[in-house]
């Protein structure tokens, strides 16, 4: 990847109700994150993190122009339990936000 290509960064968390309901998720979200980052050059997770106050575990993730992360949602929502994942709305120009949730 180019210097000059703008990098997206975007966020994917899980709630702390998922993770409770399927706690072996948060390993396979990231081993799947690592085979992604493999197999598209220019897709990276930054950090991983759990937010202590909200149990939530958080990726940020820099993702090329030419890649479409919904696409990545969908493949990995292949993978993992029954789930939803939504956009979390935010204030522009914020990065994108998603979560995946248990479905209700």
């Amino acid at each position: 990847m180019e210097e000059s290509e703008p990098v997206q960064v975007v966020e994917l968390r899980l709630s702390y109700r998922y993770v409770t309901a399927n706690p072996w998720v948060v390993q396979a979200i990231g081993g799947f994150l690592s085979a992604y980052f493999m197999e598209h050059p220019g897709f990276r997770v930054q950090r991983h993190i759990e937010e202590l106050e909200s149990g939530t575990h958080l990726w940020a993730c820099e993702v090329p122009p030419t890649m479409k992360f919904l696409r990545l949602l969908k493949r990995l929502k292949e993978d993992i339990p029954p789930c939803t994942a939504q956009e979390i709305a935010t204030d522009l120009p914020a990065r994108p936000r998603y979560l995946i949730d248990c479905p209700e």
